[in-house]
């Protein structure tokens, strides 16, 4: 009985064939029919190619806000200190 090997994709097949259905408006079906793959293979390149761009976005997007929210925290941590120093010389200056 002879072994069967495995059809192996390029990663560029792979894109095109997700752009088919996520760009172009094929349904899974109709693209995986049209590349003669099988409709699960295609399913399941789509959700890796694109839940990777989502997380790598939702990754940008959360590095970006993290890097605002430490300006803002040392901003404020500096207005925290002027404040300090105003008050404390305020007070030396009414003694």
């Amino acid at each position: 009985m002879a072994k069967r090997t495995r059809k192996r994709y390029t990663d560029e097949f792979k894109a095109e064939a997700v752009k088919l259905v996520v760009d172009e408006g094929y349904s899974i079906s109709q693209a995986a029919r049209n590349l003669d793959i099988n409709t699960n293979m295609l399913t399941r390149w789509k959700n890796e190619l694109t839940g990777n761009s989502a997380r790598r976005k939702q990754a940008a997007d959360d590095k970006e806000e993290i890097q605002q929210l430490r300006e803002e925290v040392r901003r404020l941590k500096l207005e925290r200190e002027i404040l300090k120093k105003a008050t404390a010389f305020f007070a030396n200056e009414s003694n």
